[in-house]
């Protein structure tokens, strides 16, 4: 029989970079050798510190129910940690600790849009922002990101599209999917921005240690947005956890039971043995991470002018997170069609720019999260692509 839907299921959107693995998976299956540069996922294993304190924690009885904003003792050391990094005051009552960073997205918008009421977002940038805020009868309002910015904002833009009816502001820095960074004088604006129309400000900064040059800042920095910031952040990318599903959020300390209820409601709570292994990621030896971003650095360089070198093609270094957004309007063919001729006919995955909206027209990701040969591999092919559009 036939399924009907709630009507809001048609508001709902989805996360192309699944999609695409899931055809990926299935030409390997069929034979065909492809090239992973879709799936924003470290190629890195979980540091073993982490593992061992996993391991220790569900040995230790760590394996049952605890408080849904997360255990009292994990709450203060997230807390610890946060304060250490961002060098802002942070107590364990604005933490809050989920399974995956995704809950944070949600619970808040789910916690303070109302039907009608409008959020920015970044555009290009994580569809599940503009999925969720669609879900919930938001009006979801697109600040672009462009190129001639490197990918930064538009600070009169900004400006003119706020207004009383805005509730909230997302950024997102370092940014996926351009990899593109906010300065100082950006968050200086934004905070300026939601100040004036009473907006809350979600700040996205999953990647924030994943910076190549200079030091990742957050809007937590400038007087007076404490009172009306949430800090999205996890241990998926910068610790490679993306399997383990745990994430935080820091925020005002009257928020925090709002998101707990909503835990409640969801999930219950976060593993507890997760929490345990996420302390000490956050808290313990950093060699891994560190590494991890090293070798990143040095994918990001050679995949960035390796991709200059096509005809056609254009790539801005990133300044963080592990994903460069080269630019092929040059080409001759539009960023759907090429994703897609890329996978089927020379076997390399990639993510069309409109996966993450409309002004990601004209460009592709990629995901550097993978070798030096594959990628070197992967771009070869993308090259010989472009070299028999160019004989059509």
């Amino acid at each position: 029989m036939a399924i009907k839907l709630a009507k809001r299921m048609e508001r709902l959107g989805t996360e192309t970079a699944f999609e695409v693995l899931a055809r990926a998976r299935q030409l390997e299956a069929e034979g065909k050798s492809v090239v992973h540069l879709e799936i924003g996922e470290p190629d890195f294993d979980t540091p073993q510190n982490i593992i061992d304190a996993g391991v220790e924690a569900m040995r230790g009885g760590f394996t049952h129910y605890g408080p849904s904003a997360g255990m009292a003792d994990m709450r203060a050391k997230y807390a610890e940690s946060f304060a250490r990094d961002r060098g802002v005051a942070c107590t364990p009552e604005q933490v809050v600790i989920t399974p995956g960073a995704k809950p944070i997205l949600y619970f808040v918008i789910t916690a303070l849009l109302d039907e009608g009421e409008e959020c920015i977002y970044p555009n290009p940038g994580f569809p599940i922002y503009e999925s969720v805020i669609n879900f919930v009868g938001g009006k979801a309002v697109p600040l672009p990101l462009r190129e001639e910015n490197d990918f930064s904002i538009d600070h009169d833009e900004l400006r003119a599209l706020a207004n009383p009816n805005t509730r909230l502001i997302i950024l997102n820095s370092p940014q996926n999917p351009t990899g593109g960074l906010l300065s100082m004088d950006d968050l200086k604006v934004i905070a300026e921005v939601a100040k004036a129309n009473d907006a809350w400000v979600l700040a996205d900064e999953i990647y924030s240690h994943i910076v190549y040059e200079g030091r990742h800042h957050s809007i937590l920095e400038i007087d007076g947005m404490a009172e009306r910031t949430i800090v999205l952040d996890g241990h998926s990318k910068t610790y490679a956890m993306t399997g383990w599903r745990l994430g935080y959020g820091i925020m005002p300390e009257a928020l925090s039971p709002v998101i707990g209820r909503l835990m409640t409601n969801v999930n219950s709570c976060t593993a507890a043995f997760t929490q345990v292994a996420g302390a000490e990621a956050l808290l313990g030896d950093q060699s891994g991470a560190e590494a991890m971003v090293k070798e990143f650095r040095a994918r990001r360089d050679m995949l960035v002018q390796a991709l200059n070198e096509i005809e056609g093609v254009s790539c801005k270094l990133p300044g963080g997170a592990f994903y460069v957004f080269p630019n092929i309007s040059g080409v001759g063919m539009e960023s759907d069609e090429f994703q897609k001729r890329l996978l089927e006919d020379y076997g390399v995955a990639a993510l069309a720019g409109t996966a993450f909206g409309a002004h990601g027209a004209g460009y592709l990701r990629f995901s550097y999260a993978n070798s030096q040969e594959n990628l070197r591999e992967g771009v070869a092919r993308m090259a010989r692509f472009v070299e028999d559009l160019a004989r059509v």
